[in-house]
């Protein structure tokens, strides 16, 4: 079975007294399909920084790291073979940037990047080990003054 390395990033912001995380709607997907930024690791490219890459081509914003919150784990088939993949995650806390303000050459990749209210995201995330990030991202931010 082949291997591959993926990083994404839980990247949150406070706005008016709310914590949001930044979603994408990945290329091709249906209207309502949200999920976390994330990519595939470089070569001598390490996880966290891959996270901070793909967070920023994904949705416009940059972040910088909190720390890891986890890695999410599953098997798919691409052209008939079957892939072991891992996922590492990281909160990130919002720097800068405009949301959906992404780079041309990666827009195929995203049909829309928005920031979901981080409580909703549990429910709104499309995937199951993304949706538990989501609920770990708020255990780590409640009553922490980032």
């Amino acid at each position: 079975m082949e291997r591959e390395f993926s990083a994404g990033g839980v990247l949150v912001r406070r706005l008016r007294g709310r914590w949001y995380v930044a979603a994408i709607r990945p290329g091709g997907k249906p209207e309502g399909v949200w999920a976390l930024p994330k990519g595939l690791i470089g070569r001598g490219e390490g996880a966290e920084p891959t996270a901070l890459r793909e967070v920023a081509e994904e949705t416009g914003v940059r972040g910088r790291p909190l720390g890891k919150l986890g890695d999410v784990r599953y098997v798919y088939t691409r052209r008939g073979v079957r892939v072991f993949k891992v996922v590492s995650f990281y909160l990130l806390r919002y720097e800068g940037g405009k949301i959906d303000d992404l780079p041309p050459e990666h827009r195929h990749e995203v049909e829309e990047a928005r920031w979901l209210p981080l409580d909703d995201a549990p429910r709104l995330l499309a995937y199951g080990g993304e949706r538990e990030l989501a609920r770990k991202a708020i255990s780590a931010l409640t009553g922490e003054a980032l």
